[in-house]
């Protein structure tokens, strides 16, 4: 009926469309989110400043920190879940282009910096126990030891 390759192709270009879809959506809704995280914080802060406006000066100032704090927090949030959202769907694309993903270069130089850390720690003990070790042997050595001297007969 159909051959496997034609098959193949359908499914990688389907899958593309899929996840360039994805991809299109994720922004959009990160962009949504970053506005909408952004509305309320501004509103709250807004809400918080005429509220304490009422009061005194001290506390409008204390509103509007806390406001911006919020904000902030708010955005901090939306941009981190926006980076992780597109850096999926980068590692999903170069998966179907057939890229592989590059080596941790951090993680390999690290593991072997605390490999090394560990050995040398490692040799140093070993090398101090040995000596320990000699030095015990030769003072048994020394009080064990028969002095034997030889008499001459004249």
């Amino acid at each position: 009926m159909f051959s496997r390759k034609n098959k193949t192709e359908r499914t990688a270009a389907q899958a593309w469309e899929y996840l360039a879809a994805a991809m299109a959506a994720a922004g959009e809704s990160a962009r949504a989110a970053r506005e909408s995280a952004a509305d309320l914080a501004t509103s709250r802060a807004a809400e918080l400043a005429a509220k304490a406006g009422k009061t005194s000066t001290k506390l409008t100032n204390r509103a509007g920190k806390k406001g911006s704090k919020l904000t902030d927090r708010a955005t901090a949030k939306v941009n981190y879940a926006a980076d992780e959202a597109w850096a999926r769907a980068n590692a999903a694309a170069n998966a179907l282009a057939g890229r592989k993903p590059g080596r941790p270069w951090g993680v390999i130089v690290g593991a072997t910096l605390v490999g090394l850390a560990l050995g040398w720690a490692a040799a140093t003990s070993a090398r101090a126990a040995l000596e320990r070790q000699a030095e015990n042997e030769e003072l048994e050595l020394a009080e064990t030891a028969v002095v034997v001297t030889p008499t001459y007969d004249s």
